[in-house]
């Protein structure tokens, strides 16, 4: 729904007014303030009067002098370097004024990053029972801390041996049954097979037996999966040259050369 249109200035005084709302509402920079009053007037004379006047009576702060400001409140918050940078960025200020005033409050408060990057990952969990790597540094990031600050707090966390990556987590929650299923139904061998679930760190301790129960229900049969994987290929197993690269596609389909050799001895017959 389209709002209705700014009712427009009929005064100085409404610019004033308009101008005052909106800095009693939080900190606004120079431009941002113009762009909200050209809005309210395209009286252009009655815009800048009202500016100057507000810069003058301490209202309005340079940019520079805006940028320290929101340094200081932005650490009192336990918000990171990177993010401060990256909100003022998005508020149209030059780049000198933001370094400048991050490095004027980082002085003059002794802030230390990896300091701040322990506390505020300590005030936001107690363990890391219900979250993840992925999430804890996306989170950090997001907060605006570097990846060696998050190193840093995530080593002083005293629950840290509790954060798991999200590879890790779902891999506890995995039934290895179910997942050597899923990949034999995609064609895959024995081998191939304990490979990809080593990768996803998925506990392969019972793997044997578990095959071994598969193949007594009939749910797995490699040396019938071996021969379907070679019936899709079109190769001529008269040929040398072709039964070995047929040999070796089957190979790193995960199948053991008694596979492969039974495969190719009844696709000869």
């Amino acid at each position: 729904m389209q709002q209705p249109p700014l009712r427009q200035a009929k005064s100085l005084d409404n610019v004033f007014n308009s101008a005052f709302w909106h800095l009693s509402q939080q900190d606004f920079t120079i431009d941002e303030i113009r762009s909200k009053l050209q809005r309210k007037t395209t009286n252009q004379q009655w815009i800048e009067t009202v500016l100057a006047r507000l810069i003058e009576g301490g209202y309005l702060k340079s940019d520079y002098e805006f940028a320290v400001r929101f340094c200081e409140l932005s650490f009192s918050h336990e918000l990171g370097a990177g993010a401060i940078k990256r909100k003022l960025q998005q508020r149209g200020l030059a780049g000198t004024d933001i370094e400048n005033a991050l490095e004027k409050v980082i002085e003059e408060q002794n802030i230390d990053s990896y300091q701040m990057a322990s506390a505020r990952l300590l005030s936001k969990y107690d363990d890391f029972t219900n979250t993840n790597t992925d999430k804890v540094y996306s989170q950090m990031t997001n907060k605006g801390f570097s990846r060696a600050e998050i190193n840093h707090a995530i080593a002083q966390h005293p629950a840290k041996d509790t954060l798991r990556s999200k590879l890790a987590v779902k891999a506890e929650k995995a039934d290895l049954a179910t997942e050597i299923i899923k990949l034999f139904k995609k064609g895959k061998g024995e081998t191939l097979i304990i490979q990809e679930l080593k990768q996803r760190l998925i506990d392969v301790t019972d793997f044997e037996n578990v095959i071994y129960q598969l193949s007594l229900s009939d749910q797995v049969d490699f040396y019938a999966s071996c021969k379907a994987e070679l019936a899709k290929k079109r190769y001529d197993l008269s040929d040398y040259k072709e039964k070995s690269k047929a040999y070796a596609y089957l190979s790193r389909k995960g199948f053991s050369s008694d596979e492969i050799k039974e495969a190719m001895i009844i696709d000869d017959d």
